[in-house]
């Protein structure tokens, strides 16, 4: 028995729900999981939903005979074969942690990721990616060879059949065109929770405020450096007794959950563009265990 999801998002109006359901019911499908959003201030309409074909109806056939739907209601869609992994390629610089825990996830199948290449602007990882059985490319940049390193990037990318990019504590800012072509499609996470401890040491003005919590904040990376939209957000409570130290080692924690999180969800097709804001449909108690998140 093979098991799709489709999404759809498109303008609000009526019988959209029936028109979807029918269709599958019509192509011998099987609805196992279904989430939808009704957005009043923005009049879209997002829907996700999990199925299984019984009667072995290829993906082709369900995009080509669904086009006249799509059509009557102007919908985006894609439909999805849930086995087929999504290819990853990590960015990373000097912090390994989000890098290891992603690598540890993905061996034990608690994301549902191939991860294709690792890319570097240092070689410090080098051995434990290679060990892992992963191509390991360096690639330095610098003021003046930006535009050749991120051409290399995207070589990368592309040869490897990417459709996701991670940035696992990558220290550098991409250019605005690489953001452009990679919409929706390159997922950061930012050490930090509140707005008002941004740059490169969060934990430290954290604590120079005496704060209670500390968080961290994992986005859609876009030309505006770290405001990007919202996939997934944590907090730790922490307390006067602790130190910067300490901040810092509670925030890789959180910084790696959150991380793993968001690629979860947009490996399982469960994020939504809305706008500067992001739809989230959360995995319900059966699906969420079938898709394995640790």
């Amino acid at each position: 028995m093979t098991k799709y999801c489709l999404t759809v998002t498109c303008a609000t109006t009526r019988g959209i729900v029936a028109a979807i359901a029918t269709f599958l019911a019509d192509h011998g499908c099987n609805i196992t999981d279904s989430s939808q959003f009704d957005d009043a201030e923005t009049g879209r309409f997002f829907m996700r939903i999990s199925f299984d074909s019984q009667e072995g109806a290829a993906l082709e056939t369900l995009e080509a005979d669904f086009a006249k739907i799509a059509e009557d209601f102007a919908m985006q869609f894609a439909f999805h074969d849930e086995s087929v992994k999504m290819k990853v390629v990590i960015m990373v610089s000097r912090f390994g942690h989000c890098l290891n825990d992603l690598l540890y996830r993905v061996r034990i199948g608690a994301l549902p990721v191939e991860i294709v290449a690792v890319i570097s602007n240092h070689m410090d990882y080098q051995k434990v990616v290679v060990n892992s059985d992963i191509p390991f490319h360096c690639i330095r940049v610098t003021k003046e060879n930006k535009p050749q390193a991120e051409a290399a990037i995207m070589k990368v990318v592309e040869e490897a059949g990417a459709e996701l990019i991670v940035l696992a504590r990558y220290m550098q800012i991409l250019s605005d065109e690489m953001c452009k072509k990679m919409s929706g499609r390159i997922i950061n996470i930012h050490h930090s929770f509140l707005p008002s401890f941004k740059g490169a040491n969060p934990y430290k003005q954290a604590f120079a405020r005496g704060v209670k919590l500390i968080g961290a904040t994992s986005h859609y990376v876009t030309a505006d450096l770290d405001e990007g939209p919202i996939i997934e957000q944590d907090t730790v409570r922490i307390t006067h007794a602790q130190s910067p130290d300490d901040y810092v080692s509670l925030g890789r924690d959180v910084e790696s959950q959150v991380l793993a999180r968001a690629i979860h969800a947009h490996a399982n097709h469960r994020v939504f563009l809305n706008g500067n804001k992001t739809v989230v449909f959360q995995a319900s108690p059966g699906s969420y265990s079938s898709e394995k998140m640790g």
